[in-house]
């Protein structure tokens, strides 16, 4: 049987991106390019975290320009991180850094594009680092990434509860990155059917550092319209301090092939 087509597929996002209210360079970018969406944190101060993750967000935008192959979803997405690696590595090794010495930025990356396979289209979601991803559907928020972190380590071992890992002094330790000293291109990757994810949040943690998944989840229950969702949650992190870049994009998906309800589905 052959898979209806990704075309079918009905999408509608929004995105906002703001750099704080402390940083001066708003080091994350993003990319909303259906059916490829990016979120990238990127790392490195002066040293240039905002070169990071913007070409990470270059290399996901010539993926979204192209026929990739729907049906290898988890290669792409990995070669394409290895893209953004090589990338990196080059711009490494004809920079300097602030200090002199090489220059070594690094960036986090989560990722949703469409997939197929032979039950029809799916989300192929992909994470690297500690932003993170959420999918939102029948009024209930989910967490589906886990942050590549040193205190989401603690956390897992039961040594810090996760009250405890929004202020621990090592928070922004990543044990997963593109560049940096140890780049770690081994993303997580969690395929979902798109009625468990009717709407999918990615997010820098300049997001989640300021405002809990309660709070989330309100603000994408008020909100129906996606780019409303996304810059209330950006908001709302600079209402909570804004000590971080913060950027949210916001995925619904408003129909698809095997939807035989005859209308668009907006059961958020």
């Amino acid at each position: 049987m052959t898979p209806p087509s990704m075309r079918q597929v009905e999408l509608d996002f929004g995105a906002s991106t703001d750099v704080g209210l402390v940083r001066e360079v708003n080091e994350d970018a993003y990319l909303a390019d259906p059916p490829v969406f990016v979120v990238a944190d990127g790392m490195g101060g002066h040293d240039g975290g905002d070169i990071a993750s913007r070409i990470v967000v270059e290399e996901f935008g010539h993926l979204a320009q192209t026929d990739y192959d729907r049906r290898r979803g988890a290669h792409v997405v990995t070669a394409t991180l290895q893209a953004c690696q090589r990338r990196l590595e080059e711009y490494g090794a004809t920079h300097r850094g602030s200090e002199g010495g090489r220059w070594r930025g690094g960036t986090t990356a989560v990722v949703a594009l469409l997939v197929e396979d032979d039950e029809g289209p799916r989300w192929l979601l992909a994470n690297l680092g500690d932003s993170r991803i959420y999918r939102f559907s029948a009024g209930a928020l989910h967490r589906v990434s886990t942050d590549h972190s040193l205190v989401q380590e603690l956390v897992d071992a039961g040594m810090i509860s996760e009250e405890d890992a929004l202020v621990h002094p090592e928070r922004h330790i990543i044990t997963r990155a593109l560049g940096g000293p140890e780049p770690t291109v081994v993303p997580d990757l969690f395929l979902l059917p798109l009625d468990q994810a009717e709407r999918v949040l990615l997010c820098s943690d300049g997001v989640t550092g300021m405002i809990d998944d309660g709070e989330l989840a309100t603000l994408l229950a008020e909100h129906a319209d996606p780019r409303d969702a996304a810059e209330q949650v950006v908001a709302a992190s600079l209402a909570a301090g804004g000590i971080d870049n913060s950027t949210a994009v916001v995925v619904d998906v408003v129909g698809w092939p095997d939807d035989d309800s005859g209308r668009r589905r907006r059961s958020l």
